[in-house]
């Protein structure tokens, strides 16, 4: 069976402000674009936002919860956060190095609760590069930015 590969894309208007996530979903020539947004929120709640809900549908469509998963993402910040972060984060009861409160971490267990139920693999992808579907990202981002200035 092939891999899932999803696309990924977070953003605000000044940060905080109003925001916008985006992923794409796709399952060989099938691409499914979702995208949402917030009054006010930061660049990183929208970054996590945009994988939350990519994996959430993945999960909860049956034919796709077995097969791999390709995650590419543009944000540093969550692709260090979940492949490698986290695990330290849990075993200090969700303090940072520095003994301060994870910050997010709603979002980062949700995003851990995902992750520890399919095969994810993440990809970090350099954004505003050319790379068609993380510009298709962006672009639905700044649709919904757009919805709430």
């Amino acid at each position: 069976m092939e891999k899932i590969v999803v696309y990924t894309d977070g953003g605000c208007s000044g940060n905080p402000g109003p925001g916008g996530w985006a992923c794409v979903v796709i399952d060989g020539d099938d691409a499914r674009e979702l995208s949402g947004g917030s009054r006010s929120t930061t660049n990183n709640q929208m970054e996590l936002t945009a994988a939350i809900n990519a994996l959430s549908v993945i999960y909860n469509t049956p034919r796709f919860k077995s097969r791999k998963i390709e995650v590419n993402i543009d944000s540093q910040y969550v692709k260090n956060g979940i492949t490698s972060w986290i695990s330290k984060w849990k075993v200090n009861g969700w303090k940072t190095a520095s003994k301060k409160p994870v910050v997010n971490q709603e979002l980062w267990q949700q995003l851990d609760k995902l992750n520890s139920a399919l095969d994810v693999e993440w990809k970090w992808v350099k954004g505003h590069a050319g790379v068609e579907y993380n510009e298709i990202c962006d672009s639905l981002c700044q649709k919904q930015i757009k919805l709430f200035k």
